[in-house]
């Protein structure tokens, strides 16, 4: 998912880190990053820029919030690897082998262990891209989850699901991972120990249910989420699952007790809204949309409180901005932007103060 002109679409920006957002990009071009003026952003002060050029997205911090894991497309590569640097933007390096693609990356609680998702048991080479044919589509490749250490060294497969099986993110606690996974035959939310055992489903509605991340207190799971709304949607929605590949243009905000219970829906603005976030007291949850122009590659990022009131503009860059998460101590922002782009299909890392 992941600008020359033509400015990249919507629909590249998400596919390119497809983890978390795997969710919005329409085939209408975005205006050029630098066309347009930008509003104030209040609650982001001291922007910095960590990247400066090829395709970076899904940018997490370790838990001492020292460092940040995250997925690029660069070095002649064209398809995404795993890179770690400082949170500064430093001693930025490839941990991943280099063969299939990788997706989705994490840090342990302990930091000096990682997982992400990969693709390289299927195939060492890239996954083929869907027939543009079927218009905007997203690649449900044959992810499993690895482990390895902070540095890459001693990878280890951690899940043998032999289809996609990503956007895992850790529990609080340090002891359970959140993940999507199509091993039932749809797309549905997961726990299992840190260890791959006790794997338990949470969500069972026909659609695309993923991007968890827990509550700060690990009581609560927030998610995006697209369930069919009649019969010709979920026809549509099966066949493209049974060609493994999904159209992934409508997804809501919902939230979930850690335990599956209350599954509830938060937003209701139409559009692509992914990549949800709980704010650090856990009262608000800031994610990406689109929803003032669904068919525009306009994504901006938001605040609404966990019961679905008080939205709020959080960035205001044209373009794309999406991705987002707080550090541990919750006085920064890092996310994906497209702002300052000088070339075609860029996205890179930006990490701000946080002013609440």
């Amino acid at each position: 998912m992941r600008y020359a002109r033509p400015v990249m679409t919507a629909a590249t920006l998400v596919a390119a880190a497809a983890c978390h957002g795997g969710a919005a990009r329409s085939p209408t071009a975005a205006p050029a990053p630098a066309a347009v003026a930008r509003a104030a952003e209040p609650h982001l002060a001291n922007i910095r820029q960590l990247t400066h050029g090829g395709e970076n997205a899904e940018a997490y911090f370790s838990t001492d919030g020292k460092r940040l894991i995250f997925q690029s497309t660069r070095d002649g590569r064209s398809c995404d690897q795993e890179y770690v640097m400082n949170a500064d933007g430093s001693a930025q390096h490839r941990i991943s082998d280099g063969t299939g693609k990788t997706t989705c990356g994490y840090f342990f609680a302990y930091n000096t262990k990682v997982f992400y998702s990969s693709t390289r048991a299927a195939d060492t080479a890239c996954p083929k891209k869907p027939d543009p044919s079927k218009g905007y589509v997203w690649g449900l490749d044959k992810y499993d989850i690895y482990t390895a250490n902070a540095d890459g060294s001693e990878t280890k497969r951690l899940t043998h699901n032999n289809v996609y099986t990503a956007e895992g993110t850790l529990s609080p606690d340090g002891k359970t991972i959140v993940f999507t996974s199509l091993k039932d035959g749809d797309l549905d939310i997961y726990t299992m120990n840190v260890d791959g055992t006790n794997v338990h489903r949470l969500t069972n509605t026909i659609g695309y249910d993923g991007g968890p991340f827990f509550s700060p207190d690990g009581k609560r799971i927030v998610y995006r989420a697209y369930h069919p709304t009649d019969s010709t949607e979920l026809a549509q929605y099966r066949e493209l699952l049974s060609q493994s590949i999904v159209r992934p243009n409508k997804m809501e905000i919902w939230v979930m007790n850690a335990d599956g219970s209350d599954q509830h829906q938060i937003t209701h603005l139409g559009g692509a809204n992914f990549a949800p976030f709980f704010t650090p007291d856990g009262k608000r949850i800031i994610f990406s949309s689109n929803y003032t122009n669904p068919h525009s590659g306009e994504f901006d990022l938001y605040l609404i409180d966990d019961d679905g009131g008080s939205l709020e503009p959080v960035t205001s860059a044209a373009g794309f901005d999406g991705f987002p998460q707080f550090s541990p101590d919750g006085r920064q922002l890092v996310w994906a932007s497209s702002r300052n782009a000088t070339g075609e299909h860029q996205l890179d890392l930006f990490i701000a103060d946080w002013k609440p």
